[in-house]
């Protein structure tokens, strides 16, 4: 006996299928679109340049009394980061709760903080490092400004879908009780969202981490400087011994940050 699938079942099935073709063809286009030349003569050379290099790091470098070194540009790197977190995790509050929905009766309102919020986030860090360098100069402050201001967008936007989610239950209460505004923020919605604002902030401490070690390569200070400055002169043992630090830094960020985290939420 013949059976025919319902139309109901047979609908997600179309739909899943024709989202599938769509992405395949996005990624043949978007294939096609690169241009392969083929690796040049001397490439295996220099690949086996940065593998010595990579293989035999300059330990000499990791500290030097008379001047730069690896330990230095690290230090610089975290406060770098340390900074650029600890001023956005502040300064995004306000904004949190102008894009948040439930705190405001006019859609309005919230609509202009999340485009305001989407404004921020579209000029990556390296960009706002190059807009702070020409504005305060090149070094760490620049860094400090650009990690700042990024990250104000990415956690106001977090921050205020955990205020979204909050229970609405113990700020009705308060209001039923005639509590302030000031009140009902007090001690019915911050109790709720200050673990998560504090769980997000510590992860974009790690995100900070990361990106603070790349704004160094346009002058915004940090562990990035130097190594470009290596790259440029094809000190591989240097370069080497500088990813290395590098690696180590962030493994050690990450690992303490999730326990944090682990200990918060």
């Amino acid at each position: 006996m013949n059976q025919t699938v319902p139309s109901k079942t047979r609908s997600p099935i179309i739909r899943n299928w024709l989202i599938g073709v769509v992405l395949i063809l996005l990624f043949i286009w978007s294939l096609s679109g690169l241009k392969f030349e083929g690796f040049q003569e001397y490439g295996s050379t220099v690949m086996k340049s940065i593998w010595d290099g990579f293989t035999h790091p300059d330990w000499g470098y990791v500290y030097m009394p008379e001047g730069e070194d690896l330990l230095r540009g690290l230090l610089e790197t975290l406060t770098i980061s340390i900074l650029g977190t600890f001023i956005s995790a502040f300064l995004c509050i306000p904004f949190a709760f102008w894009a948040s929905a439930n705190m405001s009766r006019l859609q309005v309102i919230s609509g202009s903080g999340k485009f305001v919020l989407t404004v921020i986030r579209v000029f990556p860090e390296i960009i706002m490092a190059i807009l702070f360098i020409v504005a305060v100069g090149p070094g760490a402050f620049a860094g400090v400004l650009a990690l700042g201001v990024h990250s104000i967008g990415m956690l106001a936007k977090l921050y205020s879908e955990t205020i979204e989610a909050v229970d609405d239950g113990p700020r009705e209460a308060l209001q039923a009780c005639g509590a302030s505004k000031l009140q009902v923020l007090r001690f019915a919605v911050l109790p709720q969202v200050i673990p998560q604002f504090i769980s997000y902030a510590l992860y974009r401490f790690e995100i900070n981490i990361r990106s603070a070690t790349v704004l160094g390569l346009v002058g915004a200070g940090g562990i990035g400087t130097p190594l470009i400055f290596a790259l440029q002169t094809r000190n591989w043992s240097r370069v080497g011994v500088i990813l290395l630090g590098i690696v180590v830094l962030v493994i050690i960020i990450d690992l303490i940050s999730g326990w944090l985290r682990r200990r918060i939420i």
